[in-house]
């Protein structure tokens, strides 16, 4: 949530800087700006109310007239009245503010969607063929790993089945991932709950805006996590971290769970876009001044995954248009789906800055008895599946239909080095 402050003193600078996303956010800050002033001013009248109220008490000491009594008691009815009005004023407020995404960075590249994003360098070189490659769905089929119809029968459109050496393969990257990031990148493992409570779902930002594409429960009033950075972020929800607590870097593996409404149409052969699946996530909570430091770190953290996978990947630089809801500045990383012959997301990796922080009520102090500030989120993926699986089978697919396992992932499916059809 932004430091409403910006409303009052630097409109005019705060609405440009959130058209750069587009004129849907300029609006929603307008909204904002309207409701805060409907709130100061209500909230103004309500304190000249209780000042007045408490005039009146202290003159009426003695023997008051019942026309002072009656006069007392109109006021303390006009104030009741105007105090409901406040809190009418302040959840319109809280409801307009929640609507208005995040500050863009300066060094965020304008651009109107996706096809505006910069490609800022690539690493490894995509694999050419000998041979016709097959996609992943095909080369899946051959194998004998992944089973499309059980999904749809069991679940419906977008869900799938893993079965046998491709289940052992996905579990396999999981632990990879988590080793990777618990013992030489310094994060610490967490195992949260995959429901949350609405509080929680808009401390990160999920809501309202994504309210449509997120699985809800209503009579528990609890919501499925679209990603673990939902609970990593908001284990410390509300609270104030003691001096010396920051930087903290959790990761966790957990399914995800999306409608993928916004998605019709777009990447739906195969397991490239379904409604759930597992991601690992790195989540850092930092000092303000150091989060763009930690930004280049979870990145760096995340390509060396790509890296020890041996996948031809590119790092991509989002535009202003492609910008996430509550993030001020994202780098995509897309893997080389050889088969397929596209470039396939399987890392995201944001700077939150103090948005996430304000709407979960996170703070920290410098020093002990110092004042209370908010820190900064980061997050980002490490990696997500199943496209980082799609990008694997592809790449390294021989002509038989078999597909060699990387080096990094043999001592997770119990040294087999190849899988073969069955």
């Amino acid at each position: 949530m932004l430091n409403v402050e910006l409303l009052r003193r630097e409109p005019e600078r705060t609405r440009a800087i959130l058209a750069r996303r587009d004129e849907d956010a300029a609006k929603a800050f307008d909204t904002a700006v309207a409701a805060d002033e409907v709130w100061r001013r209500v909230n103004a009248e309500v304190e000249a109310l209780r000042a007045e109220r408490k005039q009146r008490s202290a003159e009426l000491r003695g023997a008051p007239t019942d026309a002072q009594r009656a006069e007392l008691r109109t006021l303390g009815d006009r104030l009741a009245e105007r105090e409901t009005a406040l809190q009418v004023a302040s959840a319109e407020r809280q409801k307009a503010m929640a609507w208005v995404p995040n500050l863009v960075d300066p060094s965020v590249p304008l651009g109107k969607d996706d096809s505006e994003n910069e490609v800022l360098r690539i690493w490894g070189e995509p694999r050419t063929f000998d041979f016709e490659p097959l996609d992943h769905v095909a080369l899946a089929d051959r194998l004998g790993i992944l089973d499309l119809p059980a999904g749809a029968t069991l679940a419906g459109a977008r869900f799938f089945v893993l079965k046998g050496m491709g289940a052992m393969l996905q579990r396999a990257l999981i632990n990879f991932m988590l080793d990777l990031h618990i013992h030489e990148q310094g994060y610490t493992e967490m195992h949260t709950p995959y429901m949350v409570k609405e509080e929680i779902m808009h401390g990160s930002g999920q809501l309202p805006k994504f309210r449509d594409n997120l699985f809800h429960d209503a009579e528990d009033d609890l919501w499925l996590i679209p990603t673990s950075e939902v609970p990593l972020v908001n284990m410390y929800y509300d609270q104030i971290l003691p001096a010396g607590a920051l930087p903290l870097k959790t990761t966790a593996s957990s399914p995800c769970w999306r409608k993928e409404r916004a998605a019709a149409g777009r990447d739906v052969r195969g397991i490239k876009r379904v409604k759930q699946f597992y991601k690992v996530e790195m989540v850092r909570v930092v000092e303000p001044e150091s989060s763009m430091q930690h930004l280049e770190e979870l990145v760096r953290d995340a390509e060396e995954v790509l890296r020890r996978l041996e996948l031809p990947y590119q790092v991509m630089l989002l535009c202003t248009g492609d910008l996430s809801f509550a993030m001020t500045k994202t780098y995509d990383l897309n893997a080389w789906a050889a088969g397929s012959g596209e470039w396939l997301e399987v890392s995201s990796i944001s700077n939150a800055n103090d948005y996430q922080a304000r709407r979960a009520n996170i703070r920290f102090r410098r020093e002990a008895g110092g004042k209370t500030e908010y820190p900064h989120t980061l997050n980002g993926s490490g990696l997500a599946l199943p496209r980082t699986l799609i990008a694997l089978l592809e790449n390294n697919q021989q002509p038989d239909g078999s597909v060699v396992i990387p080096g990094a992932l043999r001592p997770y499916m119990g040294g087999a080095e190849v899988i073969r059809p069955g």
